[in-house]
């Protein structure tokens, strides 16, 4: 009864192309940032902190990037933690290398190197699609595992091979408990996702889309392939960089190349899948999945277990998490193809005509 837009007029075009069009959709926003910035932090304890809320930021970001490239665009990756990689990577050798660097500075350099990288990868799509462009952009992921793993140069020539960062300064701001990483993640996702949200609706977006829905259509109507491709694989591989930087710098402080492992790279498209993709939403939908399933399991499998008298171990655990994400990748495709954030969609959709039929 409170979800209509009965009465609400829109006298300009600025107001009829505004990201939020509903009012209610634009306070609930607006509330559910309040919280996280203002309440959550004093809510929540370090455990979460670390294990649930940090992460779940992070890979939200890395998910954006994704499903601009893929969901989009319509180009299939299989190399995100490659580009994960080269912006935590890029960003640690600029703050150790360049004298006065700050740190935001490094992080936002990180990710325009993973752009130029994505640029470089992206140019086999403009030949090639589907399987053969996944085949491309796996090739990259193995590259890049290759060379952080063997040139000594990226790591400051660590004899471990891992290499470690400090506490973040931002401007005065030293990043160093789990309320300050979280708080300075939450910021970053905040305006990266307001950002996205203004790309894909805009002139680029709609590019993107195009290409993406039928490219030889798209070019019949004067939209340029070689712009729209590319374009989606830098902004993709930016946001990517920008996650992997926070992902080591922030969330590990010191890391390797096995944090960014092909691995990875499927967690991401699992993501985007099981959220929705062609979705903002669906990025965050998938990533609070992805991040809270395998805790959840943790916690009630061995309970479960303890009612049939069953010894649970963690490898069991472990094989259980994975049967689970095949089994909804697959029922994902099958019933839903836009994931999770199609079925959010219907429910609002639902609620704006209930209790009228329509």
């Amino acid at each position: 009864m409170f979800y209509r837009e009965n009465g609400q007029f829109k006298t300009s075009y600025k107001s009829d192309q505004q990201i939020f069009p509903i009012p209610q959709d634009r306070w609930a926003i607006f509330a559910i940032i309040a919280f996280a910035f203002f309440a959550i932090p004093f809510m929540v304890d370090e455990y979460l902190f670390r294990a649930i809320l940090i992460p779940f930021l992070i890979l939200s970001l890395a998910a954006l990037g994704v499903n601009i490239l893929v969901g989009y665009c319509g180009q299939i990756t299989l190399g995100a933690g490659a580009f994960m990689a080269v912006g935590a990577y890029a960003a640690y050798n600029f703050l150790i290398r360049v004298s006065g660097m700050p740190a935001l500075g490094a992080i936002l350099l990180g990710g325009f190197t993973a752009a130029a990288v994505g640029i470089v990868f992206g140019i086999p799509s403009l030949r090639v699609r589907g399987l053969y462009l996944a085949v491309a952009t796996l090739a990259a992921q193995f590259f890049w595992d290759w060379a952080f793993l063997r040139v000594k140069w990226f790591t400051n020539d660590a004899s471990s091979g891992s290499v470690s960062v400090a506490d973040i300064d931002v401007f005065g701001w030293i990043v160093n408990t789990p309320t300050d990483k979280y708080l300075f993640c939450l910021g970053t996702l905040v305006v990266f996702s307001f950002m996205a949200k203004n790309l894909v609706r805009g002139n680029m977006g709609r590019q993107w889309m195009a290409i993406r829905d039928m490219d030889v259509a798209a070019t019949v109507i004067g939209i340029r392939p070689l712009y729209a491709k590319l374009s989606a694989f830098a902004v993709s591989s930016f946001y990517l960089g920008v996650a992997g930087a926070l992902w080591g710098m922030i969330n590990l402080g010191s890391w390797e190349p096995a944090a960014f492992s092909i691995d990875r790279s499927f967690q991401l498209l699992f993501m985007v899948i099981i959220g929705g993709l062609g979705a903002i939403a669906g990025s965050f939908f998938g990533a609070a999945f992805i991040v809270i399933l395998p805790i959840f399991l943790n916690q009630i499998l061995p309970v479960i277990g303890g009612l049939f008298g069953l010894e649970v171990s963690i490898a069991l655990v472990s094989h259980v998490e994975i049967m689970i994400f095949g089994a909804l990748i697959v029922f994902f495709l099958i019933v839903e193809p836009h994931g999770i954030a199609r079925l959010w969609s219907t429910g609002r959709e639902k609620l704006r005509l209930w209790p009228f039929p329509h």
